[in-house]
């Protein structure tokens, strides 16, 4: 068979003109086929299962799930499946999640095509392949301090504008309280003030909006 020994490859992203532009590119290369490709988080890991393919393409911002849950489903039931998040996110928390969640290539979107293919080459081998920008933007923050579970919530609420009195308000504690966990973020993101701390959450994948 024609397709024998080549690397099967699953992509899982919601946007049909990337898929399109991944089988393309795929398809091209010799050692490569498309197995299949999917929309949604549900419909990607049907296929995973049914296909069984080699590397599997996992955006991160799925319609019905988020990729790390995609990953974490897949890797609960194929502990060696071999999966690469596609994303459009650059941020050092978003990889790290990726990677704990059982990812072992990470490829940035605006980077696809030559970084793309020599990532599934390199992980269908059983190695991981981060990108020199991922790898750089993961080791600049590897020291920092991490931004506990109650810091979080009270910086997803900043995001959406809302000031100390409402965020108390809203977590149901003291306003005190409020302010030491912004004073506590604004210290750990190594910013000024709110507004920058936002900015660069959203920036490193701390949250999303």
């Amino acid at each position: 068979m024609k397709d024998a020994g080549k690397i099967k490859v699953l992509c899982v992203d919601d946007h049909p003109v990337v898929r399109d532009g991944i089988a393309a590119i795929i398809n091209l290369q010799p050692d490569m086929m498309l197995a299949g490709a999917a929309g949604t988080g549900a419909e990607g890991l049907e296929q995973f299962f049914r296909l069984r393919p080699d590397v599997a393409l996992v955006d991160l911002q799925l319609p019905d799930m988020s990729g790390f849950d995609v990953i974490k489903k897949i890797r609960d039931k194929s502990p060696n499946a071999r999966i690469i998040v596609l994303s459009s996110y650059e941020g050092d928390v978003d990889i790290q999640r990726a990677l704990e969640a059982g990812a072992q290539g990470y490829v940035v979107k605006g980077l696809v095509r030559e970084e793309l293919l020599e990532s599934i080459r390199t992980v269908h081998a059983g190695k991981r392949r981060l990108p020199a920008s991922v790898a750089q933007n993961l080791a600049a923050h590897v020291a920092d301090e991490p931004i506990s579970s109650r810091e979080l919530e009270v910086l997803s609420l900043m995001a959406a504008g809302k000031r100390n009195k409402e965020i108390a308000s809203d977590l149901s504690i003291a306003e005190d309280t409020v302010k030491m966990h912004v004073r506590n973020i604004l210290s750990k993101l190594q910013v000024n003030d709110r507004t920058e701390a936002v900015t660069i959450a959203l920036r490193r994948g701390i949250i999303h909006l």
